[in-house]
């Protein structure tokens, strides 16, 4: 009788041995044939799931994505708005080994989008999440339903640079100065000086 193959479960499989790899060595280190490694398998077993280094960060993205709106949702929602916002909001934010290599697959594949359009696609689903959840932070901090639409624009372009900058220059953007310039413009948004409406 043939062997029947769980490919949801191998693919979970091979979801551990990655993110083993990328969060001791980095995403440049998850090559289909370090992972095959890890995962015990032969480089062209693997390739069975992945033929191209963009359907590996393609898949690795799916996971980011999954880890990001877990942590998202099921964050600390007790307390005053503004410190609530601030907790959702540094969940999209590379201020720990972890969200720094789930933010490396970010860049890594966002450096695709241009030539390949399952690259394009993965990175457009993550772009709408980071604009909901700005969208959110914004109507929770002004009261407005639905958000301004400019003033969740600024706080979205605000989230990557961030994201951008830590990654770039880590030592001129370590996690403590990240915190504090979410900080300040979040502090803008709850005083109402930053709502994006005129007059």
């Amino acid at each position: 009788m043939p062997k029947i193959v769980d490919h949801d479960a191998r693919r979970a499989e091979l979801a551990e041995a990655m993110w083993r790899v990328v969060y001791r060595d980095g995403v440049g280190a998850a090559t289909v044939r370090s992972i095959a490694a890890e995962a015990g398998w032969s480089p062209s077993a693997l390739r069975h799931y992945f033929s191209t280094q963009t359907e590996l960060l393609v898949f690795a993205m799916e996971h980011v994505m999954a880890e990001a709106t877990d942590r998202f949702t099921a964050g600390d929602r007790t307390g005053p708005t503004r410190q609530v916002v601030q907790r959702m909001l540094e969940e999209l934010l590379p201020l720990d080994r972890q969200r720094a290599r789930e933010a490396e697959v970010w860049l890594l594949l966002a450096a695709r989008v241009p030539v390949d359009p399952a690259a394009r696609e993965r990175m457009t689903e993550a772009d709408d999440g980071v604009r909901r959840a700005a969208e959110l932070a914004v109507a929770l901090l002004t009261g407005a339903e639905p958000a301004d639409a400019a003033t969740a624009a600024r706080l979205h372009a605000l989230l990557d640079g961030l994201t951008l900058h830590a990654l770039l220059h880590p030592d001129r953007m370590p996690p403590a100065r990240i915190r504090e310039l979410l900080a300040a413009h979040l502090d803008q948004l709850a005083e109402g000086s930053d709502t994006g409406v005129g007059g």
